[in-house]
């Protein structure tokens, strides 16, 4: 049987869209007759992406708790009993064989709805510290695939099944030959080049401090590709030159990874995983705000391993030109670094997660 029925939920952010993505073209590859339904936030990006991505997305009225009182804190609790009603409508009317949670808001009722109902659930846990809202699941779902080691303090342990996060299938096999991507970008083939990530949303933060350090970059003779998220690209566009390509949201990231010498992102747990696989030296500057500081702790998790290096927001005007300046600097470092990173990539991952969906649903069939 290959016309299973299969919802996806998760947003708010590119790093639970993707894997999500990902997970929902690993089943249709495998089961071509499948009905696939994601189910997201109301006016967040999921609703744009999913759709571009060619599958049918449901959206519940539904967002996070602010850090202060504000009117949004107030409608928490009716967003949450909307969503329920919502969320048990669409599982309903749906009737799916699987529900698999990549985390964010939405995630939250239609797992906990279609648990209920019997239904096999999976949760994605990007994270090397889990989020509230696979934390209160937890407990609900069949499976927990997790990309870190530990997470048996997050999670039942006999639930966890270690795969890695779900990237790209364009980076699986990331061709060696740059040329064509250094004609993509029209920039020269005999300079370093820099890549720098703010996430999928983009970052004021590095933004600030990429403008500043223009200067010093073209001291090192480096030319950057800069990725500085949709929301800046107006106050940033106007820096683009020769040697300096500033984007708003880059669509070919495989281009920018072959032929980068250095990448400067944050550490969000989709960007971590890519970056494995791309196998390049990485400054990781993680968020602070973020909830449970989860990019520090994902960053940290490879620098303990000797596989990046990360420098916290609070410390860049301080220290960014000393640290920057000793990767430049340290060949053998950079290699090191470029090594040990790649050694942490999981290329099944996404084929991992299917397995583990397969195998529910074969149970279920019995």
């Amino acid at each position: 049987m290959d016309s299973y029925r299969i919802i996806l939920s998760g947003g708010g952010t590119g790093g639970h869209i993707y894997p999500a993505i990902a997970i929902a073209n690993e089943c249709k590859r495998r089961f071509p007759e499948a009905e696939i339904l994601f189910v997201g936030a109301k006016d967040r990006m999921e609703m744009e992406k999913v759709p571009q991505a060619g599958y049918e997305i449901k959206g519940l009225w539904i967002s996070g708790l602010q850090r202060k009182l504000t009117i949004r804190n107030l409608l928490f609790p009716l967003k949450v009993i909307s969503s329920l009603i919502r969320a048990r409508n669409i599982v309903k009317s749906f009737q799916p064989d699987v529900v698999i949670g990549t985390g964010g808001f939405a995630s939250g009722p239609v797992l906990r709805v279609a648990s209920g109902m019997g239904i096999p659930c999976v949760l994605q846990e990007q994270n090397s510290y889990a989020g509230i809202t696979n934390k209160l699941l937890a407990g609900k779902v069949d499976r927990i695939c997790v990309a870190y080691s530990g997470m048996e303090k997050f999670f039942p342990k006999e639930k966890i099944v270690f795969t890695g996060n779900p990237v790209r299938s364009s980076l699986v096999n990331l061709p060696e030959a740059a040329s064509g991507s250094y004609g993509f970008f029209d920039l020269d083939p005999e300079k370093k080049t820099l890549f720098v990530l703010g996430g999928s949303l983009g970052s004021r933060r590095i933004n600030q401090l990429i403008e500043s350090q223009l200067p010093y970059f073209e001291k090192l003779g480096l030319q950057l590709v800069w990725q500085c998220g949709a929301m800046y690209y107006e106050q940033y566009k106007h820096l683009t030159s020769d040697t300096v390509k500033v984007y708003g949201y880059l669509n070919e990231m495989e281009h920018g990874y072959r032929i980068s010498d250095i990448i400067i992102s944050r550490s969000g747990a989709g960007s971590v995983s890519e970056l494995c696989m791309v196998g390049k030296p990485v400054l990781f500057i993680p968020s602070p705000n973020v909830a449970e500081d989860h990019q520090t702790k994902n960053a940290m998790a490879l620098v303990e391993e000797k596989a990046a290096v990360m420098l916290a927001e609070k410390d860049l005007d301080a220290e960014f030109k000393t640290v920057f300046g000793q990767l430049m600097d340290s060949g053998p470092s950079r290699e090191e670094l470029s090594r040990n990173i790649k050694k942490l990539a999981r290329p099944r991952a996404t084929e991992d997660i299917v397995d583990e969906i397969v195998e529910l649903l074969n149970k279920r069939n019995e």
